[in-house]
């Protein structure tokens, strides 16, 4: 399949610019990281995946930091994540309630902690629960309101999980749901070992119409555009790739549109690092941003041509000022930048690791 053309994707009733997405990623996915990859081409972007029994306990009124939505957002997806059924429909009116214009269910976290306490990716080992949660979710989200799942290629190679994963994936459609996200490991796998595309293109194929969006090994946009063209699933989800370069979003535009692309400059990355660090100020405050963006940090030195020098000066910092003196000592004078390395290209991917 060739793919060279910048596609809209059908999230009903939305229709998406692109096939580009933000993943739900814990701990990093919070409002300033989703306007940051909207403005630099994200079509839709989720927050950090939530349980939903936090949810529900949590003070009517009290708006926590991960259920932050903004009106100006659009669209933005939350994402629930739990054990038992009953719990899901409340949980995911309360996101309504919060402003998410897309309600996410995770069967898909392969942590260990999650599992063991029968959440997340546990649930493709039993579809009848997994079927009656996406149920309880549909039945009680408004019609108007996209319901998606997110899932991973089954618990693992066997046959039966297999089979649970097709009855899950149908039941999921057959209830109503939007769109799907596949990723292509299994469970056992976490994330080691390749992701399998040639599983995303088959299942791409069983669902014909029906929105698939694939993941997994998305850390360049070369790595995105050969997905697009080797699965022929409809869309994008870029986690790990993101964080610390939203640019990824852009760049993958620009090759879907036959142009070429380049590393942002020292200039552009000081741009939007610093429109990053003022959003997680304003929203996070003085005392808990350097926490907040100091992993962010770490990745955005990837793309400076003196990587190793600002991931050891942008973990050290300790105040607001502290960050702010980073920028001006080591993003105040112009200079080509890089691409992040690769991380263990896809075997299908026609990425090569950059040295």
């Amino acid at each position: 399949m060739t793919v060279n053309t910048l596609q809209p994707v059908s999230l009903s009733p939305y229709q998406l610019e692109s096939p580009l997405y933000q993943a739900a990623l814990s701990g990093y996915s919070d409002y300033p990281m989703r306007v940051i990859a909207a403005r630099l081409g994200a079509a839709y972007t989720l927050c950090e995946v939530m349980i939903d029994r936090m949810i529900i306990q949590s003070k009517q009124g009290k708006q926590h930091s991960m259920m932050y939505c903004h009106q100006d957002e659009f669209p933005v997806g939350g994402q629930l994540m739990g054990s038992e059924p009953e719990e899901f429909g409340p949980a995911a009116r309360r996101l309504v309630e919060a402003g998410f214009h897309v309600i996410d269910i995770n069967f898909g976290c392969p942590v260990k902690k999650v599992m063991s306490r029968c959440r997340g990716g546990y649930h493709l080992s039993q579809p009848e629960v997994a079927l009656d949660i996406i149920s309880r979710v549909r039945d009680t989200v408004p019609a108007e309101i996209p319901v998606t799942l997110k899932m991973r290629r089954g618990i693992d190679d066997s046959s039966e999980s297999a089979d649970n994963f097709f009855e899950i994936f149908d039941g999921a459609f057959a209830r109503g749901l939007a769109a799907i996200t596949v990723h292509g490991r299994t469970v056992h796998q976490k994330y080691v070992g390749p992701s399998n595309w040639e599983f995303l293109k088959q299942v791409k194929q069983h669902a014909g119409e029906k929105t698939v969006i694939g993941s997994g090994d998305l850390f360049s946009p070369q790595s995105c555009l050969d997905m697009l063209r080797v699965t022929g699933v409809d869309g994008v989800s870029i986690a790990r790739g993101a964080i610390g370069n939203p640019w990824i979003f852009q760049q993958t535009a620009d090759l879907l549109r036959g142009k070429s692309i380049s590393p942002p400059d020292v200039t552009e990355q000081r741009e939007v690092i610093s429109a990053h660090f003022e959003l997680a100020r304003e929203f996070y405050g003085d005392k808990k941003v350097c926490n907040t963006m100091r992993k962010f940090g770490i990745f955005y030195s990837e793309l400076h041509p003196q990587y190793a020098e600002i991931k050891k000066a942008f973990i050290a910092v300790k105040t607001a000022a502290d960050w702010l003196k980073v920028l001006d000592q080591w993003y105040t004078e112009n200079a080509p930048g890089r691409f992040p390395p690769v991380e263990k290209p896809n075997p299908l991917s026609l990425e090569t690791p950059a040295v």
